[in-house]
Formats: structure tokens, sequence, C-alpha cells
């Protein structure tokens, strides 16, 4: 456990690990292309090194951990490649579902089986370098990670894939975010309709790749303008594309409901206090940028802003099951938040006894303890149990809030 405690003024230069949702894509279309050099400018975070390893070593059993972006990337990467191969990872990523990726990857030709429980990894893969492809479709309301698992083999099979959505189609920026990588590669790839995407058997071509910093990391820095006490509460954040592949970019439009006020130069971002703060209750869906949903729970209720949250079915299935980690840690601090559907999250203002110097618990999710640790800033101080977990996106989170004046 430690405690962090909070500085009176927020101010400062914070350079963020760069786009972990980046890298990975991109490493699995770099490697897909032949190329043995990596991309430029890749975090040094757990779910990218797991990636860097397992490339670099091409082992028998491929262990990604706790990385679910790693764990589907890669399961469909092992499918086109040489070699039989077992993926594992962690306890809990045994127990988080994977059956709609591999029987989309069993409908394009691969060899899929489970090692262990039905539906769920480690998976034994047979490797073809020759899938025949075609047509699939599957639900558009899974995890957009699937979708862009199977996208980005898409150009190396024989007749090439069309894939079809069913239902409504959550994350979508994060499927736009591949299909404009592949296309960076050479790819001809794009969405043929409404609900249906075409990638032609067009290989990809080798290219040098620099990969721009994380705007979910960002979040967190949002998120400390908008609960520091100094009304000139400043934080500068270098390697940021204004016009960003990233769907969480979109959240410092919503922080601009918070009082935090974004100035753009080059690829540069400043954040600063407007002043605005919304003064009644802040509605949204998530369903295009569901990792920045406990960024701003935590936030409104720090601020005391009621909130009506939906488009969050996916955080069920996350590092944890975020909907009930946020309602459990919030109790502690006082706050009594409600869930609906598996999908909505609602706070009406509505509170209970805070526990006196309570601990946050992070069930191995790094973004439950880089959304808590700002509460600081409201709290004075605050505990926060096994905060290693942040090395799975942002090592050096800790190191950067000392930067700017917090103490742990």
């Amino acid at each position: 456990m430690i405690t962090v405690k909070a500085p009176n003024k927020i101010s400062g230069k914070v350079v963020l690990p760069s786009s972990k949702s980046i890298c990975n894509r991109a490493l699995v279309i770099n490697s897909l292309a032949g190329n043995k050099d990596y991309p430029k400018n890749l975090s040094d975070c757990d779910d990218t090194n797991v990636m860097v390893k397992w490339l670099s070593e091409c082992p028998e059993t491929v262990n990604i951990g706790a990385a679910g972006t790693a764990m589907r990337f890669s399961s469909a990467r092992l499918a086109v490649m040489e070699g039989t191969h077992i993926i594992t990872g962690s306890e809990r990523m045994k127990n988080r579902p994977i059956g709609v990726l591999v029987d989309a990857l069993r409908d394009l030709g691969a060899q899929v089986k489970y090692v262990e429980k039905e539906g769920f990894p480690p998976l034994r893969i047979e490797g073809n370098t020759n899938l025949e492809g075609g047509e699939i479709s599957l639900p558009g309301n899974v995890s957009s990670q699937y979708i862009s698992a199977l996208l980005m083999i898409g150009p190396v099979l024989r007749k090439g894939l069309r894939l079809v959505l069913t239902d409504k189609i959550v994350s979508r920026p994060y499927i736009n975010m591949t299909l404009s990588m592949m296309c960076e590669f050479g790819a001809k790839a794009d969405w043929a309709s409404e609900n249906s995407i075409v990638v032609e058997p067009v290989p990809y071509i080798k290219r040098d790749y620099f990969v721009e910093s994380d705007w979910s990391a960002a979040s967190y820095w949002y998120q400390m303008v908008a609960l520091a006490k100094n009304k000139d509460a400043e934080i500068v954040l270098p390697g940021l594309f204004a016009k960003s592949l990233q769907g969480d970019a979109e959240g410092a439009k919503v922080f601009e409901s918070l009082g935090v006020k974004t100035v753009h130069d080059g690829n540069n971002v400043k954040l600063m206090k407007s002043g605005n703060i919304r003064k009644t209750r802040l509605i949204h869906d998530f369903v295009e940028m569901p990792d920045l949903a406990q960024t701003f729970v935590v936030t409104c209720c720090m601020l005391n802003i009621p909130f009506y949250f939906r488009g969050l079915q996916s955080l069920k299935i996350k590092e944890t099951d975020r909907i009930e980690a946020l309602k459990t840690e919030l109790r502690k601090l006082g706050y009594v938040i409600e869930d609906r559907n598996d999908s909505e999250l609602i706070w009406n203002g509505e509170r209970c006894t805070a526990i006196t110097d309570a601990a946050i618990d992070t069930y191995e999710d790094h973004r439950m303890a880089m959304a808590f640790a700002p509460c600081a800033l409201v709290l004075g101080k605050i505990n926060i149990n096994n905060p290693e977990v942040v090395s799975k996106s942002y090592p050096h989170y800790w190191d950067d809030l000392k930067s700017v004046g917090f103490t742990l």
C-alpha cells in the first residue's frame, strides 16, 4: 500500500507513455509486413513488452500475463504463422471470454482448441500461413479488440476478409484506428457499408512508424486539473496529436463540462482550468471510449456532480469487473453509486459514511489505481493497495505524480 498526498498547487510538464492501443496494433501489422525493425517510440508498459517479447522470441508457449489486447491480437497473429503454439495468461485472463474470436478464427479455417475451459484461454493454435479467409459475421456489440484482431490478419488471407457486424457496433473509433493503421502499411481495408468491412488480399508493405502519446493516460491529468484547488492549475502534455487515431481523445470535450480547457500547440497539449464547471447532472454515453469511464465516475463524485453514464457493457470483462469495483471502492469514500443493466452507472448524490483511512483496492487493474490517486487533491490523501498495477499501461505514473508535487 502507498499513501498519496496531494500538493497545494498543480503545475508542470509531463511526458506520457505512448499509446498502448497503437503500439500493439503497430507491432502486429509490422510483423505481418515482415519488418524486423520495430516501430519507433514503443511504450515500455507491460502490455506492449509482452508483445515485443513473444514476437522476437516466438516461444512454443506464449504467456501474455494480464494483457487483454495482447491475448486477442496475438491469438489471431498466431493463427496465420507457422508452427503450433499455446497462448496463455494470468488467472484473471483465463476467466476472460474469448469464444467469439475463436469461433471467428475457426470460420476462417484456423485450427484453434481450448486447453482447459471451453470459451476461455489458454488456447492451442496450429498456425497456417495459407488460410482461405472469406466472409464471416459476429456481433458488433462485442469488444472491438476481437474485430481488430480479425481485421489485421485480413490482408494475408487468400480471399481477404469480409466482416459483417450484427447488432449495435460499440467502440467504433478503435475499429477505425485499426483500419487507418492497416492502410498506412499498404493494406486495402475500409467500411463497405454501415455494418460491414472489406479487407482485400493485398499484402502489407514495410515502413517506419512512430507511435503517438496515449490519450487514455492523459485523462488522469485532465482529472487532476479538474480537481486541483489552485485556479491557475496547468499541465503541459507533449506528443499528443490534435488529429489523433485514438477515440479517447474525445474525452477532452467531456472534460470541458468539468472545467478543463484544452489548448493545442502543434503536437503539445496544455490543460488549464476554465472555471466553467457544469453544476447539473452529467450525462454521457461511453460506448466509444469505455476506458475513460473510471476517470469520469471518480472525478464527478469528487466534484459532487451527479451523473448518468451508459455504454459501459465492456467494463464487466476488463481486467476486473470495473462496474462492481467502482461501486465497492467509492462506497469506502462515502459515495453510493448504482448500476443498471450491466451497462449503466448512476450517481444522484447519495452519500454514506466514509471509512476512515480506507485503502482503495485495485483488483489487478491499472485504471483503478490511476483513477483514484487524484482523489488526494480533494481528500488530502488517499491509500492505494498494490500500486504496481500501473505498469500495465503507465509504468512511470507514480514518478510523474511526484514530479508535480505529490508525495508518496
